[in-house]
């Protein structure tokens, strides 16, 4: 995915610089640059063509001598806070935007590792129920929140359509570029029933023949996630039939009805908690993984890897041999099991045949029932690359870069079997590790609440300096900062080619459309009743309505998706923009 992040950006602002050539002077636009139709008229200074009055053409004035040396005081952009800095062009703007959306980016980073060492000491139950996925949403939900809150009705008005522009735009890529990415990296050979074999890719980019699998559970998230849709129908109804009243009741009714699916949601978490539980799944498998690592690195002569943290090959190459008790190249089963119950895993009661068949199954790519030495070098540089990025060191990767990643990865798997760690005796200084956890989280929310209203005003900004609909600058690159560190999180998960990460990683997608769709709506809506907005969103509703629906009837009722069809929901990006573009500014359901 790190490889694909760039051309798929690439790709974005290209279709982002066409949309903004064709969308010209429609909604999004100031009502200083707007208008009914015509150009620009140049007029020099103090002609009175033009100066006031609703007429048809936009004015731009040519300054006089005396207005370049002592602008209006109008003209001077406002500062955030009264210090963050501000510009009205059109380049600064965009370097502003570029700016604050990564340091939102930063937010949701510090909010989501956070979350995983939250959930690492007190475990699912209320913390993975009701505080964690209002936590996930928390920067999207900021950023409605303020796009409505500052100005005069008016200003409000116009800036919330950025709002709505995040709203559906996040829903949209999770569904889409995120959804399809996970297919082309996970993708593994299909067998003759249509299942993915985990862990072989040898069909390359076959459209038929190759694709990922997923369980049972996995449907049933995506079928919550289309029930999610619910709010967004019940407040069209109005628009819908064409009523001219009303609509501030439906406004309303959608606002309880949205709020009731956030709390259904957490407590299904709570009470049912396989949708959070899933998150830890993965950890069993890192465990042996760790402690082996761990083992080899304190008992084999030599350092796994460099002082620059690159792999030492010989290395590893002793220790393939320190396994090969028969020396004839090749690892059986019952070497790897002597191996692996002389590897001492602390508190942990680790089943030594389940430990063997993950090594076998994540090392053996032949299939032929034993580990050759090339397999053994390549999976232990596989399992030395995933500690790399589960474990954050500001120096060398030395002996203790592999205890904090082994201590990790026990403290993971004993919340997996169900132990309690609230008594401190699984996690090393549990009072730290509940500090470090606290004051994430306060950082992310303290960045995601200081930097969304300078994020939307230079958005606001850009837009009216470039004459292109904030709808489309919020519905293309914003959901870029918010959402980017789940979304290399699910392709990581989803690269491993496993039916059971990929499981997680498609049931993390459906439950952040989930919260999309619930807490995120439910914050929009309270904005609009509250400031007694107008709700005219029709073309984003039905644009969120179509992807939820068909991607969630078309997730529901399979387990197996094909390559193929990662292009169904590529295809719908496009299509998503092209609908609201052609609604908006052609048909005028704004």
């Amino acid at each position: 995915m790190p490889t694909r992040l760039p051309l798929a950006l690439l790709l974005l602002l290209l279709l982002l610089l066409a949309v903004a050539g064709a969308a010209h002077g429609g909604r999004g636009i100031s009502s200083s640059s707007s208008s009914s139709g015509g150009g620009l008229l140049l007029l020099p200074a103090g002609s009175s063509e033009g100066a006031g009055g609703a007429g048809a053409t936009t004015v731009l004035r040519l300054p006089s001598a005396r207005e370049e040396e002592d602008p209006p005081p109008e003209a001077a952009c406002e500062m955030t806070y009264g210090f963050l800095p501000c510009t009205d062009t059109a380049p600064g703007n965009l370097f502003l935007v570029l700016a604050y959306g990564f340091l939102m980016f930063k937010a949701a980073t510090y909010l989501s590792a956070g979350s995983e060492v939250l959930l690492q000491i007190l475990g699912p139950g209320i913390v993975g129920g009701l505080f964690l996925p209002i936590l996930g949403a928390l920067p999207d939900a900021m950023l409605i929140l303020v796009s409505g809150l500052s100005g005069t009705k008016e200003v409000a008005q116009s800036q919330v359509l950025i709002g709505m522009g995040l709203l559906s735009g996040s829903t949209v890529m999770l569904l889409t570029l995120l959804w399809g990415s996970c297919v082309v990296v996970g993708k593994c050979d299909l067998s003759e029933n249509s299942t993915a074999t985990d862990s072989q890719d040898t069909k390359g980019f076959s459209l038929f023949g190759s694709g990922v699998s997923t369980d049972v559970q996995t449907s049933y998230a995506a079928r919550i996630m289309a029930i999610s849709v619910l709010p967004f129908i019940i407040v069209q109804i109005p628009q819908s039939f064409k009523l001219h009243s009303g609509r501030r009741l439906t406004v309303l009714l959608g606002l309880i009805v949205a709020a009731l699916l956030v709390l259904a949601y957490c407590l299904y978490q709570i009470f049912q908690p396989w949708i959070q539980r899933r998150r830890l799944e993965y950890a069993g498998l890192k465990h042996v993984m760790s402690g082996l690592l761990r083992h080899a690195q304190m008992h084999v002569f030599g350092r796994l890897l460099h002082e620059d943290g690159t792999p030492n090959i010989p290395v590893i190459e002793k220790l393939f041999h320190k396994i090969d008790l028969d020396n004839d190249g090749k690892l059986e089963r019952g070497e790897l099991q002597a191996f692996i119950i002389g590897v001492k895993f602390e508190d942990v009661d680790l089943d030594s045949n389940l430990a063997v068949d993950q090594v076998m199954a994540d090392f053996d790519r032949s299939h032929n029932f034993v580990i050759e030495k090339g397999e053994f070098i390549d999976g232990i540089l596989r399992w030395l690359q995933e500690a790399k990025r589960s474990v954050v060191t500001s120096g060398s990767y030395s002996k203790k870069f592999m205890q904090d990643f082994h201590t990790r990865t026990r403290d993971e798997h004993n919340l997996l079997l169900g132990k309690d760690d609230n008594d401190g005796e699984a996690i090393e200084n549990p009072t730290w590790t509940s500090f470090k956890a606290i004051l994430l989280l306060l950082l992310g929310t303290a960045m995601a609440a200081a930097f969304a209203d300078p994020l939307v005003d230079a958005v606001h900004n850009f837009s009216n300096a470039t004459n292109i609909p904030s709808f489309f600058i919020s519905f293309i690159a914003m959901p870029l900062a918010t959402n980017s560190s789940e979304a290399v999180s699910a392709i990581t998960f989803a690269s491993r080619k496993k039916q059971r990460t990929l499981s997680l990683t498609f049931s993390e997608v459906y439950g952040g459309v989930t919260m999309n769709n619930t807490l995120c709506l439910a914050v929009f809506l309270g904005l609009v009743y509250v400031r007694g907005l107008t709700w005219d969103f029709s073309s984003e509703v039905l644009v969120i309505f179509l992807v939820c629906t068909i991607m969630g009837l078309f997730t529901s009722f399979r387990t197996n998706f094909p390559l193929w069809t990662c292009f169904v929901a590529y295809l719908l990006y496009p299509l998503s923009l092209v609908i609201v573009y052609v609604l908006d500014f052609k048909f005028g359901w704004s």
